[in-house]
């Protein structure tokens, strides 16, 4: 059982050599002669990137070697990586090559081929009787330390065993790898070995956002462009939590954000936390209509693309493998993207809440004022809301929408008429009002965005600026829903004879 020898080997090895001793090719160890010490095991990498091999030699301290008998740092990928873990001083001094595949698989550190001669096999598997019987107790008791020991953040989800079958071949993209996982019917994105061998081999090109949690960088992978969020370590709860969301069964949808992976990488001097993702070069909705103007088939594409995602996210899906209820909570035009067909693709899910029908709660304590003051609610505003009712957070999703709505419907060029963007409130509220200030104008004076009466003259101006007026009601459960706003606008789009 190769669990067995691995906890036998690591406790002969902290007996007997309490230091071990490696080789080293990062920039750290240079100061010490190319060496490093551990608890835990050497390692030797030999990965494929861009058509070039990559050496790596390094050290692995004893609690990154999870789980027992095959931990993570010490996987290969077939045709990308090639890892070799081994336990003795500088026994990492090996060149390896990317195999072919015949008698390479992913496999035990312990038993690669090639990693152990006969005379130390025989050697670990000739010991006494009764050390066998000591290592399944030490065993148990290794395996509960490293569980307790082990980050909460590389937690995300357990690895499914069937994905040792999923090799990472050069030709294969990262469309292949999620057509393949949400084909398996679990569309809750791939499994962690995937994420973190394809997070570890992208590179970042450039940066292109920022924000209260970190940086957004375009990044290449085999090719293709993805994004990468780097959360700052202090906002490590944010990242777990979205992580955690966008890996929701069933929540992949056109109109969401697509995610890939989640991983964490710690230089010895801080850790970044990464959220890989589709990359849409329009970026936010925001952006866009800053830059651009649209008629009326793009605003109804836009505005129709949004309350799909958002129904896709508030509904709940019954079954064996079915959805909960997902409510955003911090919804605007800064976390909406635009993709390349012109449609939005809903993003930013770390503040979203998840609801458990069977027992009709909600999964985290949530702060009754999350979100953006210029966004908020009035029940948010005035602290009304009822945190126990599930709807009453999609009620507070609609309403901010409605405001994204009349920040699309200004920019629509009808008639060689359209205005100037502006953020709703602009002209009522400072750049950066307060939660009295906004409470004031919503709550107290009930005021809401100027609907121009021009509008009525157009039709789609017109189903527009009716949709925005009931989803600013001032008591939520008079508020369209998500579904209702998408079959109103699928209808408009029918009347207008668009192709959206």
């Amino acid at each position: 059982d190769a669990t067995l020898l691995f906890c036998f080997f690591l406790i002969i090895q902290t007996i007997t050599f309490p230091a071990l001793r490696c080789n080293c090719s990062t920039a750290e160890c240079e100061k010490t002669g190319s060496q490093c010490e551990t608890d835990g095991a050497c390692m030797a990498s030999t990965s494929f990137i861009d058509g070039r091999e990559q050496h790596i030699r390094l050290c692995i301290t004893r609690d990154n070697l999870v789980p027992p008998g095959q931990p993570f740092y010490c996987l290969s990928a077939k045709g990308l990586l090639n890892i070799h873990c081994c336990y003795t001083n500088y026994c990492n001094n090996i060149d390896l090559k990317v195999p072919s595949g015949e008698c390479f698989i992913l496999m035990p550190p312990l038993l690669s081929c090639g990693s152990w001669g006969p005379v130390e096999l025989v050697a670990v598997i000739a010991g006494p009787l009764f050390l066998l019987c000591l290592l399944l107790l030490m065993g148990a008791f290794l395996y509960q330390y490293h569980q307790r020991a082990y980050s909460h953040r590389q937690r995300l989800e357990v690895e499914d065993p069937s994905c040792d079958t999923l090799y990472m071949t050069k030709d294969r993209t990262l469309q292949d790898l999620i057509y393949d996982l949400s084909t398996s019917g679990s569309g809750s994105g791939l499994p962690l070995f995937v994420q973190r061998t394809v997070a570890r081999t992208i590179v970042l090109q450039e940066i292109i956002g920022k924000g209260r949690f970190g940086e957004v960088w375009r990044g290449r992978w085999r090719g293709g462009d993805v994004a990468v969020k780097i959360f700052s370590s202090r906002e490590e709860r944010s990242w777990f939590r979205e992580a955690e969301i966008y890996q929701t069964i069933m929540l992949r949808h056109e109109n969401i954000l697509g995610f890939i992976a989640a991983d964490n990488k710690d230089n010895g001097t801080w850790t970044q936390l990464w959220l890989v993702s589709d990359y849409h070069e329009h970026g936010s909705l925001f952006d866009y209509l800053n830059r651009y103007s649209v008629n009326i088939e793009g605003m109804i594409k836009l505005a129709l693309s949004a309350a799909s995602g958002l129904a896709h996210l508030h509904m709940e899906i019954l079954g064996t493998q079915g959805k909960p209820g997902i409510a955003h909570r911090d919804l605007k035009s800064k976390n909406i993207l635009v993709k390349k067909n012109c449609t939005c693709a809903i993003a930013d899910l770390g503040l979203a809440v998840r609801h458990d029908s069977a027992t009709d709660t909600i999964d985290i304590a949530p702060n009754q004022r999350v979100g953006t003051k210029r966004y908020m609610a009035p029940e948010v505003l005035d602290e009304t809301i009822n945190m126990r009712h599930f709807d009453s957070f999609k009620c507070a999703d609609i309403y901010a929408l409605g405001l994204v709505y009349w920040e699309i419907t200004r920019r629509c060029n009808s008639g060689g008429i359209h205005e100037e963007y502006q953020l709703p409130y602009y002209d009522l509220v400072p750049s950066d009002p307060t939660i009295e200030e906004m409470r004031k104008l919503v709550c107290d004076q009930k005021l809401r965005p100027n609907i121009p009466n021009w509008w009525q003259s157009y039709e789609a101006l017109r189903v527009m600026g009716k949709i925005m007026r009931e989803c600013w009601y001032a008591n939520g459960a008079a508020r369209l829903t998500a579904l209702r706003i998408k079959k109103s606008l699928s209808q408009l789009s029918i009347e207008e004879d668009l192709k959206v």
